[in-house]
């Protein structure tokens, strides 16, 4: 790992950590570290609960990152150069804006503006179908199927068809997030993602049927 290089990568990990210490002592002993889908709070606990938040989140991605392409058995993910350092930077930093929001909205036991973190997932969507085509054939980052990990002309294509989807998909997350009050935006978020999750799956293993009983 060249630490000069990763140094600012990890300086955004590190932001949601800085900031908890930084506010702890004004946090009372019993937080808030759940909320319905209706932005109510449904559980309370322990303040020190709150240090799993920045470690799930920015941390393990980081750290998955560093640690899959070591151990990718086709080296596949070292093959695509900067956008595997692009991808690790955008979710990265998307988990630890996360946490920091997550952090931010305990602290004022409050979490009404739900929909800017849709709002923020929607342009995550965006950003990963316009890199969709890009990624090459892995078991780890991508729509891994039986059957896009069996034949790489699967995977090709749903990951064409997979990067249009999120990307058309994203901008409809944004634009409702902008329009759309909280429940309803939800309800739609909700619905957009099981749309752009599934029908790329489908449709692997339907374009991998096909192509085996053509060879048939």
């Amino acid at each position: 790992m060249n630490l000069k290089k990763e140094l600012p990568l990890i300086t955004i990990v590190l932001l949601p950590f800085f900031y908890l210490a930084y506010i702890w002592n004004q946090l009372p002993e019993k937080v808030p570290m759940h909320w319905n889908i209706k932005g109510e709070i449904d559980r309370y606990g322990e303040k020190i609960e709150l240090i799993i938040i920045p470690i799930l989140l920015p941390l393990l991605v980081y750290i998955i990152f560093l640690v899959v392409p070591k151990i990718d058995p086709k080296n596949k993910l070292n093959k695509m150069g900067n956008k595997l350092q692009t991808i690790k930077i955008l979710l990265t930093t998307f988990m630890s804006i996360l946490a920091l929001f997550i952090i931010y909205s305990v602290k004022n036991q409050s979490f009404a503006n739900q929909n800017y973190i849709i709002l923020l997932i929607g342009v995550l969507y965006i950003i990963l179908g316009n890199y969709f085509k890009t990624i090459k054939a892995n078991y780890f980052i991508g729509i891994r199927t039986p059957w896009t990990l069996e034949n790489e002309t699967v995977w090709k294509k749903t990951h064409k068809l997979g990067g249009k989807l999120w990307f058309v998909g994203g901008i409809i997350v944004v634009l409702t997030s902008l329009i759309l009050d909280k429940d309803p935006n939800v309800t739609v978020f909700l619905i957009i993602t099981g749309i752009i999750t599934i029908i790329p799956i489908v449709y692997s293993y339907i374009i991998f049927k096909n192509g085996i009983e053509h060879r048939v």
